[in-house]
């Protein structure tokens, strides 16, 4: 691979890298873990219990 070659590969990529960062973020929910999940059902499954009381 020639210099030039080299440095216009790697110009590409911080470009690619940077292009990226400001596109705009997908409808994709932010993953939650099984942990953090089952605790969200235990939190919601007590405040049905409480206000019933």
């Amino acid at each position: 691979m020639n210099r030039r070659k080299k440095i216009k590969q790697l110009l590409e990529a911080h470009a690619k890298k940077a292009n990226a960062k400001l596109a705009p973020k997908s409808n994709k929910p932010k993953y939650i873990s099984k942990a953090d999940r089952a605790k969200l059902e235990a939190e919601a499954a007590q405040e049905l219990v409480t206000p019933a009381e």
